[in-house]
């Protein structure tokens, strides 16, 4: 199977992550779809031709592995890359919907069109949640299809057309086993960053919100954390309409304005 598509979308939304969202890009090409090329296709390719069982009867081994592996292995692990991969592009598409108006319009209508925020945030969000939930979907599957991460060396099958219950053997059990174990580790370490990931972007927008309310503006520059919020009633999301008019002379109010806000 060629990855190279994989390794595309999520490098480009790389650019649009936190650090942590950094770290979980490095853990998925370092610990998962490299160590998937490297060694578990090569361990799992012959599977069905390497599992034997003591009987001649034809077909025996067949409904034997079917009735013990309904999906392979490799199979399902490769699919769960892919699941836990694509809502990276929830993110992606709505970064390129930013550039789709800017480039209509014919002008900028965002500060940074990947700043996490308005409608970028939820979908960030969004796309945090579904990680976190096909990680420990894909887990839950793992469990209860296979009985558990541990590989047996023997199994013992009477399924049609056996004409008694036979051992049947899978080779290379311990390292198959060694490797669903990896799958299961950096799934954990992804559900984990995940979830801190989400804390994370959660309670910085939370801190920008009270702090564009209640912080005087002189006192936001000196936020010890160092991201102080816009300006009060300029949101990043806000796309401006038509040029404002001029301020009525001798009214000591605020400026009048026609401009027409619109948000994602």
């Amino acid at each position: 199977m060629n990855w190279g598509f994989l390794e595309n979308i999520l490098s480009g939304v790389n650019k649009y992550s936190t650090v942590i969202g950094r770290i979980w890009l490095s853990v998925v090409f370092l610990f998962r779809i490299l160590v998937y090329v490297a060694a578990a296709e090569h361990v799992w390719k012959d599977d069905q031709k390497d599992f034997v069982c003591n009987t001649r009867q034809p077909g025996c081994e067949n409904a034997c592995y079917d009735h013990f592996f309904p999906i392979s292995q490799a199979r399902l692990w490769a699919l769960q890359l892919i699941a836990v991969s694509t809502p990276s592009l929830m993110v992606a598409l709505h970064v390129a919907y930013r550039e789709h108006r800017e480039a209509k319009h014919h002008r900028r209508l965002y500060r940074d069109r990947g700043s996490l925020d308005g409608g970028l945030f939820a979908t960030y969000v969004l796309s945090l949640v579904f990680k976190a939930s096909l990680e420990a979907g894909s887990l839950l599957a793992f469990y209860y299809v296979y009985g558990g991460f541990a590989v047996p060396t023997r199994l013992r099958c009477s399924q049609s057309p056996c004409p008694n219950t036979e051992d049947c053997f899978i080779a290379r059990a311990t390292e198959k086993m060694v490797f669903l174990y990896i799958m299961a580790a950096t799934s954990l370490l992804c559900i984990a960053l995940n979830l801190a990931e989400l804390a994370y972007i959660v309670w910085k927008h939370v801190w920008k919100c009270f702090a564009r309310r209640y912080v005087p503006a002189g006192g936001r520059a000196r936020l010890a954390d160092g991201f102080a919020p816009a300006q009060p009633g300029v949101d990043p999301e806000v796309e401006v309409e038509g040029p404002p008019r001029p301020a009525v002379r001798g009214h000591l109010g605020p400026t009048v304005s026609n401009s027409h806000v619109t948000t994602d």
